[in-house]
């Protein structure tokens, strides 16, 4: 059997920078099994999966190296990307049906592509030592929701972390969000996983789902720039709209090929 592949760098607009994705498009399901085998062997954060519903609509799931996730910023991007780009989906909406709902993507007219993703407010808390541990410094401020949040003074100070992997691949959360105030953009953050097989993600759509309603809240404003400061680096335009975030970027495909099993 041979399945399509197309790996994109999403969040960034040029290769080797943002985070990349790999895309596969199926005919029909295969076993639980073998797609998280694929997501194995591409070695990426995320692997992207989908199956058309009808007109401009498509079943996705995204699967780390280690498991099934619920929610995933960039891999749903490359994956609009690959279906904008590369398949032929003329139109300018697509809806992804998902474990998170229906998500809705639409392109813009500065070559942008917008997801409209559930907001996750995050509750203010006492950090768990785990977390404090993991992250080898303390945060001004912590608040949880399906992801830790850890809100650092600096940008400075969410760069020169080095984390303890072990020690938060122990926290009940899927994900630890470092972050602070940007110097040319609204604010930064880094994103740590290990729980799921993601030790730092470069560019991490579904932590802005987070990080925006704190940011909104804090800066008085709902529409913000954002950058992730990991080593590749990435960059998004978010957006608090009620219930719901818009994360807007850009993509680029750097491979494509076949998977033969």
């Amino acid at each position: 059997m041979k399945l399509p592949l197309y790996w994109v760098d999403a969040f960034t607009s040029r290769v080797f920078a943002g985070n990349p994705a790999a895309v596969v498009p199926l005919e029909r399901w295969l076993d639980d099994a073998l797609l998280q085998r694929i997501a194995f062997e591409n070695g990426l954060s995320e692997t992207a999966f989908f199956v058309s519903t009808g007109a401009d609509r498509f079943h996705l799931r995204w699967m780390t190296p280690g498991a099934e996730v619920d929610l995933c910023g960039h891999a749903t991007l490359a994956a609009a990307f690959t279906l904008f780009t590369q398949l032929g989906c003329a139109g300018e909406r697509i809806t992804f049906e998902s474990r998170s709902g229906p998500l809705h993507v639409r392109r813009l007219p500065d070559g942008k592509i917008e997801l409209d993703f559930p907001s996750r407010p995050a509750t203010p808390m006492t950090p768990p030592t785990a977390l404090l541990q993991g992250l080898g410094a303390t945060p001004a401020h912590y608040a949880q929701a399906q992801a830790n949040l850890a809100v650092f003074r600096t940008a400075a100070e969410v760069r020169a972390l080095r984390p303890d992997f072990a020690a938060l691949a122990t926290l009940e959360q899927y994900g630890t969000i470092a972050t602070a105030p940007g110097e040319d953009c609204d604010f930064v953050s880094r994103f740590f996983a290990p729980r799921v097989g993601v030790p730092e993600d470069p560019v991490t759509g579904s932590a802005h789902c987070v990080l925006t309603p704190y940011w909104a809240a804090r800066l008085g404003k709902t529409k913000l720039h954002a950058r992730q400061i990991s080593a590749r680096g990435g960059e998004l335009w978010c957006e608090l709209a009620g219930d719901r975030v818009k994360l807007a970027g850009q993509a680029v495909l750097y491979l494509r090929g076949e998977i033969m099993i």
